[in-house]
């Protein structure tokens, strides 16, 4: 198999490495860049390429995870991961769907990176122990401890129930209806009166700068920004039914959302258009 080869056989795996590493797919394709530059550069012989890439997208990840820690704290208001559109089937896949949801995107990020990086690689790949210790640096009984803290700190915090896809879009067709139709009290009935909503404008459009607790001051947020003009869709986002909003027929943000049973408990919506621009311009297909 020819280099170029090799490298698009493994290419959906990497970006997907490199994204639930990064919550950013324009950063995952830079790295995916660099990891195609290095590749082709290889003279020697290699035995296992996927795991040759995994490791060379895995450090180029860390690199960057690290290099983004000054703008994440300089970051206007809550950050939230770049939506990434995704094939309906991906849903289909629970534990691959889970791993790129929203929610647990950003449980991954309050890991350190070297504990990101190890938990993507075991818990979501499986790939083995020693490749994972190759691709960090580390001995094998350092990462196998560092996997444990990582999975002890995941599972602490994850969230514990998933609603099933045909319901999650149910309660999705309740949402439409009531922005398409300007009744967006018409939805407390499919909230948690503890719902949290967090809002990520990046100083570019307006947005909370803290989480909103609790059904009625998360229905106040769309109903200050939100207008007759605001148009709503189904879409697939991060391996889940998600809502693309439309402003005047612009794109103007993506809602995705958490079940604990039927009520939403959480919202998450992307208003910064920085991270909404290649939206629809890409549909990456995850795969492991």
């Amino acid at each position: 198999m020819s280099r170029t080869d090799a490298f698009a056989a493994h290419r959906n795996l990497l970006f997907t490495v490199a994204y639930e590493m990064l919550g950013s797919a324009a950063d995952s394709e830079d790295v995916l860049q660099e990891v195609w530059l290095r590749w082709a550069e290889v003279t020697d012989d290699v035995l296992d390429d996927r795991a040759y890439l995994v490791r060379i997208t895995t450090r180029l990840s860390l690199n960057k995870l690290r290099g983004n820690a000054r703008r994440r704290e300089e970051y206007v208001g809550p950050w939230l991961p770049e939506p990434l559109l995704t094939a309906p089937d991906v849903a289909d896949d629970v534990e691959l769907a889970d791993s790129v949801s929203t929610a647990m995107l950003l449980v991954l990020e309050t890991l350190p990176p070297v504990e990101r990086a190890v938990f993507v690689l075991r818990e979501v790949f499986d790939v083995p122990y020693p490749e994972i210790a190759a691709a960090v640096d580390k001995s094998e009984p350092a990462v196998r401890q560092i996997a444990h803290r990582a999975r002890s700190h995941v599972e602490a915090r994850r969230p514990r129930e998933q609603v099933a896809v045909q319901a999650h879009r149910a309660v999705l067709d309740r949402f439409i209806d009531a922005v398409n139709g300007g009744d967006l009290r018409a939805l407390m009935d499919a909230m948690a009166p503890d719902i949290v909503l967090i809002t990520d404008g990046g100083g570019f459009k307006q947005a909370a700068l803290r989480p909103i607790l609790g059904v009625d001051k998360v229905l106040r947020f769309p109903v200050g920004v939100y207008r007759a003009s605001t148009h709503a869709e189904i879409v697939s986002v991060n391996g889940a039914p998600a809502l693309r909003l439309e402003l005047d027929g612009e794109l103007e943000a993506v809602a995705t959302f958490t079940f604990e049973g039927d009520p939403v408990t959480g919202a998450y919506i992307v208003r910064n258009p920085h991270k909404l621009v290649n939206l629809d311009a890409t549909r990456h297909v995850l795969t492991r």
